[in-house]
């Protein structure tokens, strides 16, 4: 039974040190970061009204969260198309 815990604290361990061992991503450039930050927040907002949007009765309620799930859509578009780098021929 010893030989058990010892053989998993073993791998354990091993699995610890290959993680360790892997490089680690290039820090994102202040730029970046703010990108990042507004797409979550964009998607989240987005997440928000679609929530809503399955829940709401009222046709003028529902279109006007509709308009702001498509504007939220664009948003998210252009900051996506920024961030992917475009190949050149």
């Amino acid at each position: 039974m010893a030989r058990g815990w010892e053989s998993k604290s073993v791998e354990q361990q091993q699995e610890e040190m290959s993680e360790r061992a892997k490089p680690l991503p290039a820090p994102l450039s202040p730029s970046d970061q703010q990108r990042n930050r507004k797409r979550e927040g964009l998607s989240l907002s987005r997440r928000r009204l679609h929530q809503q949007l399955q829940s709401v009765s009222n046709p003028q309620h529902r279109l006007m969260l509709q308009r702001a799930i498509a504007d939220l859509d664009l948003q998210l578009s252009s900051l996506q198309s920024v961030t992917k780098p475009t190949s050149q021929k």
